[in-house]
């Protein structure tokens, strides 16, 4: 039978537990610790933010095998390990052999006989650790490694690479999902969200300002997608991407605004979040920490401007016609069409 997945804690505590997506936690009349105060003034002040990210993860020795060779750009780079070597391409293999990992996928293989219909289980999990730049990238991997040795050093063998070949310096981190006492790492939004905070210190401990705040308590809302351009792609949703910026140019071209039945929802977020600023504003002032009070005050009055997906899109597809012009679109429009035709 296979043993329950164990979720690997953090050092740390949450913070500001006054905001959770808008809704107010625990009130306090407490003063702020020395942390918190320092967590706030980096907030307010926007100091730079962590990315964590979970890309996945192979479920087969040969997927595993072709992201290792991925991060180490094809051999062009080393990897370093869990135990503490530096692995050129000779002996990326060894190293992966050293994992075990068709015996992890033994141990879940189904019964003879049974079907369950699952894709299999992750034998490793592909993790991202980045910083916008101009972070040096020596930074980033040295808190890197720090983090990986503190989350998965002894109990789950693990091997990273830092990238630089983008604007951002990022660390991929592959790590075995089997650890080495049987059970399983289970990563979830609360994890991830501690990761963050963890990888935040890391980064300050290289002397690099970093935060690890919830996108909320920014006043920002979910990151457009990256790969939603009003250009031609081959990806399978072309066709409902397309559909909704018919919809939205149908209506702007009728009304001239956006409607959104999400926006309702946002904007009460939003006014819990202005609140719960105002709050730590007036406890910090009790404090005498006046002036960080004063730039919490500034901070929730400029926060950005509140839209649903729908309304973000919108304003992109406006950009788009506007930098391109009539010609261009219905260029694009053309594209589409036969993009679409390709994908059916």
């Amino acid at each position: 039978m296979p043993r329950p997945p164990v979720r690997v804690s953090s050092n740390g505590s949450p913070f500001l537990d006054l905001f959770s997506k808008g809704r107010a936690g625990p009130q306090s009349s407490g003063r702020f610790s020395s942390a918190q105060i320092e967590q706030i003034r980096r907030t307010v002040r926007r100091a730079p933010e962590v990315m964590v990210k979970v890309t996945g993860g192979g479920r087969t020795v040969g997927a595993v095998a072709a992201h290792l060779a991925y991060i180490s750009r094809q051999g062009e780079l080393d990897l370093d390990t869990d135990r503490g070597e530096r692995m050129a391409e000779d002996g990326q293999k060894d190293l992966l052999k050293s994992w075990h990992l068709e015996l992890s996928a033994g141990q879940y293989r189904p019964s003879r006989g049974e079907k369950t219909g699952a894709a299999g289980i992750k034998l490793v999990h592909n993790i991202t650790l980045s910083m916008p730049s101009p972070t040096p990238p020596g930074a980033v991997l040295a808190a890197a490694q720090e983090f990986a040795r503190e989350k998965f050093g002894f109990r789950h063998p693990y091997a990273l690479a830092l990238h630089t070949h983008q604007r951002h310096p990022h660390v991929h981190v592959v790590v075995r999902a089997e650890g080495t006492d049987g059970q399983r790492l289970h990563i979830d939004k609360a994890m991830l969200r501690e990761w963050r905070e963890d990888f935040a210190q890391a980064m300050r401990a290289q002397g690099i300002a970093a935060n690890a705040t919830p996108r909320s308590v920014r006043g920002q809302t979910k990151k457009a997608d990256r790969n939603q351009n009003f250009r031609a792609n081959r990806r399978p949703d072309v066709k409902t991407f397309r559909e909704k910026i018919e919809g939205i140019a149908k209506e702007l071209s009728e009304t001239r605004t956006i409607t959104d039945p999400a926006r309702p929802t946002l904007v009460k977020t939003r006014k819990a979040i202005v609140s719960g600023w105002k709050d730590v504003a007036a406890r910090l002032e009790a404090q005498g920490e006046i002036e960080l009070g004063a730039d919490v005050r500034y901070f929730a009055a400029h926060l950005p401007p509140v839209l649903t997906d729908r309304e973000r899109l919108a304003v992109e597809f406006m950009r788009h016609v506007k930098s391109h012009g009539p010609r261009e679109t219905a260029r694009d429009d053309k594209e589409h069409d036969r993009t679409i035709e390709r994908t059916r």
